[in-house]
């Protein structure tokens, strides 16, 4: 039977190949002639021993950088990922004046723009589901605050969810929009600012007012002259912050910059690059705003009720006055005894704001924010083993260190790059109580818990004494081996 293909010849490209499986006519059978005339045997010893298929060059790449991706600046793709949320973590810890009770209206854009894919699985059901996320960490973060939800589809604002101070109900409200609608139609911005100017215009003057666009569209379908709202939006003292899905638009801005006091409308209007810098923009919104000059003139006493939980005898229910629905647990309003499910809370009946001490004290931290940690040099990490909240073991020292240089002293080489932000030997110290603790712990401490451990289960004083100075350089060398 004659041969019905070409044999496979290695190390050659497509088109080399192709002239070599042209037989030459006055050829001997079992023999192919190469391009540049040279007769060659079927049976060549490079013709592939199993099963008559052998691999191409292509097919043995060694891709060396997937072995361990570094960064620009030499760092493991680990120590990148630990110095980036470092970096986030370490904001400004300067104490000023914010506004720890906020009124914040959340705008959703569900027009046609949210099916793109471009963030996926689309945008739209990605927005819902940071949405989700970011009305738990804005309660979590803001106790005493308000929110309420808008969206815009078919040139008009919906009202998603109303000003309310239970979270709950806004994410079971979220659920059903991403179970049940899809987007349409075209975004109005001037009828959704005008919702929400509606919604804040009772607002009391304690509180701030704020206004949260997710745009995702590069158009706006308005009726009037939307310059005359963004006017009546600085009348009222509402402030605006854009994050958007697609380029900038020049009108976004605009609102953005005059109703902040002009500032640059880069600190209050980002543009998304991919889902986790979403996710960043996103989330940061949750940290309250400085609060303004003129404002802090103003400032004035709050009057606040502190409630206890009461549970109805027996088996009898009692009507809450803010859902009318029969509960046997609530809580009774200090001036006016309304019983009420949860809180915070306003009472239904007058008006007083009721909160629990635990409330207060979880706003506080944005007052006063616990300092950044400092990363430990070689040189200073002989003075702890393990972690000083979760006793966790560092990584030993070298054999020998200097104080000096903190390399070893022996071989004198070149230590591996750490990324910018990631300590060296994996410590990081409080510069109150000088106490070392991990990379976890610096985290929780800074994003959960917002205190040192290290200062509150100091007793006797000394976390508030500076920690001793480093030793000088040419003062001792430390064995640890």
């Amino acid at each position: 039977m004659a041969d019905s293909e070409g044999e496979y010849v290695e190390g050659m490209s497509d088109d080399e190949l192709g002239d070599s499986t042209a037989q030459a006519a006055d050829g001997p059978r079992g023999t192919i002639r190469t391009r540049d005339g040279r007769a060659k045997a079927k049976g060549d010893p490079r013709k592939v021993k199993n099963g008559g298929r052998g691999k191409a060059a292509w097919e043995d790449i060694q891709r060396s950088w997937e072995d361990k991706p570094y960064d620009l600046d030499g760092a493991g793709a680990g120590d990148t990922w630990e110095a980036e949320k470092r970096r986030r973590m370490q904001r400004d810890t300067t104490p000023i004046q914010r506004g720890i009770i906020r009124h914040l209206m959340l705008v959703l854009d569900m027009s046609f723009a949210m099916t793109e894919k471009d963030l996926l699985p689309n945008r739209y059901r990605l927005t819902l589901r940071y949405a989700i996320d970011f009305v738990r960490e804005y309660y979590e973060q803001n106790p005493i605050s308000q929110l309420g939800i808008v969206g815009m589809r078919d040139g008009i604002a919906v009202r998603i969810s109303d000003m309310s101070g239970n979270p709950a109900e806004h994410m079971e409200k979220l659920r059903e929009w991403l179970d049940q609608q899809e987007p349409q139609g075209s975004p109005s911005l001037q009828n959704a600012l005008e919702m929400c100017r509606g919604a804040l215009f009772h607002a009391p003057s304690h509180g701030t007012r704020e206004v949260l666009i997710i745009y995702g569209a590069l158009l706006s379908s308005d009726p009037g002259d939307i310059h005359d709202t963004i006017t009546s939006l600085i009348a009222d003292r509402i402030r605006v912050s854009i994050i958007g899905l697609s380029a900038q638009v020049a009108i976004c801005a605009e609102l953005c910059s005059r109703t902040n006091n002009d500032a640059d409308a880069g600190d209050h209007y980002w543009v998304a690059l991919h889902e986790q810098h979403f996710r960043e923009l996103f989330l940061a919104a949750t940290n309250p705003p400085a609060t303004g000059i003129a404002e802090q003139k103003n400032a004035s006493l709050l009057m606040m009720g502190f409630p206890s939980r009461t549970l109805a005898p027996g088996n009898t229910v009692s009507m809450c006055a803010c859902h009318n629905k029969g509960t046997r647990e609530g809580f009774h309003c200090t001036r006016c005894r309304a019983k009420v499910c949860r809180l915070p809370a306003e009472c239904p009946v007058c008006g007083l704001t009721l909160i629990l001490s635990t409330h207060l004290a979880r706003s506080y931290h944005h007052l006063f924010p616990l300092k950044n940690w400092v990363e430990v040099p070689w040189t200073m990490a002989h003075r702890s083993v393990a972690c000083y909240a979760c006793q966790s073991p560092f990584p030993p020292l070298p054999s020998k260190i200097t104080a000096s240089t903190g390399k070893t002293k022996q071989q004198q080489q070149p230590q591996p790059t750490v990324a910018r932000g990631v300590s060296e030997s994996s410590r990081y110290a409080c510069t109150v109580c000088g106490n070392h603790f991990c990379f976890d712990c610096d985290v929780f401490s800074h994003e959960v818990v917002h205190n040192c451990p290290g200062c509150l289960s100091d007793t006797t004083g000394r976390a508030m004494t500076p920690p001793p100075p480093p030793p000088a350089a040419e003062e001792m060398e430390v064995d640890r081996s």
